[in-house]
């Protein structure tokens, strides 16, 4: 906890006599001032200003050692950009909220300060400040203070921009959105009829029109809502634009960055993109806004996809990496890497699927019959997958309901299950083709375990449940890691609702699942890490020994609270909202979570680059120190959530 002190006890008078901001006052004059400040002292770690939190004051360290940061988010690794020593000052940026200079745009403080060790601060504010402010003395050591500062921030300036000229693959992925967005946009009324708009779309040359109610955004058109809708309206240009337009389209912010665009254009197929700031609409961004910021192909991956067949299905692995390869070169964090790749990786599965069906459609069997689902279980499922591993997935189709009197039901379900078996080969056969291997557990769905009706899957988890076994446990373990890729999204909430009953009725069930946890613990390497190497266990698999416990307790304490789908991050979140967990304990498990993944995505990584055996095993001597530090504090956190978890079992 932070400790104030009394300045008239814990000042050192004769340092501040000699301080620039102080020298020449009476020992009078500087009590009289010191009542206005505040003495702080700091543990190590402890943080003196968060990110994205007012300053209203500069502040002298007295006394250790502080840090600045910056924030990226709860899931990333900050960056330390100075590091400042006693007699020192810091927070020289609210200087010119000191001299009334308003900021011009928009933006986030994400500039945080922490102590690297036992510290003493004196707060002054803009109180004090403004008295001293009229000797020159002081304005001149804060300008030439502030002038070494800015020419260090330009120096950094100049080496990133050298940096990204050097990568320059991956430098779009480090540029906003507003870099690159179409504005002034084209908006128009939702009154006007289709004709109006078809007419302001031709006269000015553009392919899609911003839909607005009274300053509102309600929609958009594109040329190709105009050519496929019209057919729906029977050819009738007077109606109103609303009866083809997109409702509600999805937007983005004008400050994200180019992959956070890339990848909500592929997990919403869509080709435009209103861009906003404060709800308002200030841009359009296009797919093809983003295909013309690259030089080479990273983006035209998406058309490589789409146009790949039997013959070069392999091909799309290859360029994902090339993808993978130039976020980790650029130091993109480890989120965004994920999700990208994930977003690529679920594209080409879901191109699997439907050339698997299209096969079927070949060979004679047609089209599926009903409805289905398929879901991705494992690091797939977690969205946490970078290079392609086994595959791990399973098919749930809809069945007709025998009981309504239709005298073809059993017969059509007959079909369905064997169409299904059908499908269920043709997808592995197909994902094969694309880099996936076969599951070595046979986890896949052309495994009757892995593929069924509803009904069936009904009874599947109801037996796993009743007969809790270790085996059934560890297989329970791996389906609750699922996610819903591709299919008929009412037959998915259904399944759910299947899920969620059975869970309902088996409450011994998931206190089996976290008595078994208790017996595999997060692995402790020890600390302090200094003498890390003091002890026998030199390697740790980053899978088996922690990823895996994380993902259980996560799956485990979720479900207990009716949270029965989601990414691990998408799970922790809901928890706080269920206030199973505090936000700040959410932060400290993310950031955890981040460090131990950005150090398993650059070894393996790095391991597949120099065509080595795939694993998980990370040596101690092949981490960098600061690598080390953080994942002994990575599984400290990740040992209290295992923790958490077993005690709201009792255990």
């Amino acid at each position: 906890m932070n400790q104030h002190a009394n300045p008239n006890k814990s000042v050192n008078y004769e340092a501040l006599f000699k301080h620039p901001l102080f020298q020449g006052v009476s020992l009078e004059q500087l009590r009289l001032l010191l009542q206005y400040c505040e003495v702080r002292m700091y543990t190590r770690a402890e943080k003196i200003f968060h990110a994205k939190t007012p300053r209203d004051g500069i502040v002298l360290l007295m006394q250790g050692m502080v840090e600045v940061y910056v924030e990226h988010g709860t899931n990333e690794k900050e960056d330390v950009i100075e590091v400042v020593h006693a007699n020192d000052v810091f927070g020289l940026s609210c200087i010119a909220d000191f001299l009334g200079e308003s900021h011009h745009h928009h933006s986030y403080n994400n500039v945080g300060v922490r102590a690297v060790e036992e510290s003493t601060c004196l707060k002054i504010p803009f109180s004090v400040l403004e008295i001293r402010w009229a000797e020159e003395s002081v304005r001149d050591y804060l300008m030439r203070k502030m002038a070494v500062r800015l020419k260090d921030v330009y120096g950094s300036l100049a080496e990133f921009a050298q940096l990204a000229k050097q990568w320059g693959e991956s430098e779009t992925f480090t540029r906003r959105v507003m870099d690159f967005m179409s504005h002034p946009v084209l908006t128009i009324e939702q009154q006007k009829t289709i004709r109006d708009v078809a007419k302001t779309m031709v006269d000015n040359r553009v392919s899609s029109v911003i839909i607005m109610d009274d300053g509102e955004l309600t929609g958009i058109v594109t040329e190709k809502d105009l050519v496929s809708r019209m057919i729906a309206t029977g050819g009738n240009l007077d109606k109103p634009i609303t009866s083809i337009m997109t409702h509600k389209p999805c937007t983005i912010s004008k400050y994200a960055y180019y992959y956070e665009a890339l990848s909500l254009f592929l997990t919403e197929n869509v080709k435009h993109l209103p861009v906003v700031e404060n709800n308002k609409i200030v841009g359009l961004v296009t797919l093809s806004d983003l295909f013309r910021r690259k030089n080479r192909g990273t983006v035209k991956i998406l058309q490589t996809i789409e146009d790949s067949n039997e013959t070069n299905l392999l091909d799309v692995k290859d360029a994902i990496y090339d993808v993978l390869n130039s976020l980790i070169n650029d130091g993109i964090p480890v989120t965004h890497i994920l999700e990208t790749i994930t977003n690529l990786f679920d594209r080409l599965v879901k191109h699997c699927i439907d050339l698997a069906i299209e096969s079927l459609d070949k060979q004679g069997h047609g089209k599926p019959l009903v409805p289905f689902c398929w879901f991705q279980m494992g690091s797939g499922g977690r969205r946490e997958q970078f290079i392609l591993t086994d595959q791990d997935h399973f098919l749930v189709y809809q069945e007709i309901d025998e009981m309504q009197g239709d005298p073809q039901a059993e017969a059509q379900n007959e079909q369905a299950e064997w169409y299904f078996s059908f499908l269920g080969e043709e997808i592995v056969k197909f994902l094969e083709m694309a880099g996936y291997h076969r599951c070595k557990g046979d986890m896949m769905s052309n495994n009757p375990i892995w593929r069924g009706s509803l009904s069936k899957w009904e009874e599947r988890l109801r037996s796993w449940m009743l007969r809790s076994t270790n085996e059934k446990i560890m297989v329970a373990n791996n389906f609750f890691s699922y996610r819903f890729v591709y299919g008929d999204q009412p037959l998915y909430e259904e399944f759910l609702h299947t899920i969620k009953q059975q869970l309902s009725r088996s409450s011994i069930f998931l206190y089996r699942m976290a008595e078994l946890e208790k017996l595999n613990p997060v692995s402790q390497v020890g600390a302090p890490i200094r003498s890390l190497f003091g002890f026998e266990k030199k390697n740790l698999d980053l899978k088996k020994e922690v990823l895996f416990q994380f993902h259980h307790a996560i799956q485990i304490l979720s479900l207990k609270y009716g949270i029965i789908d989601g990414t691990p991050t998408q799970r922790i979140r809901q928890l706080v909202d269920k206030q199973v967990m505090t936000n700040e304990f959410a932060d400290d498990i993310l950031t955890a979570y981040a460090s131990v993944m950005r150090v398993r995505v650059e070894h393996a990584w790095g391991r597949f680059r120099r065509n080595e055996e795939s694993n998980s095993v990370v040596p101690f001597n092949q981490l960098k120190n600061r690598d080390k530090e953080e994942l002994v504090s990575a599984l400290k956190t990740m040992r209290s959530l295992q923790g958490h978890m077993l005690i709201e079992f009792g255990l």
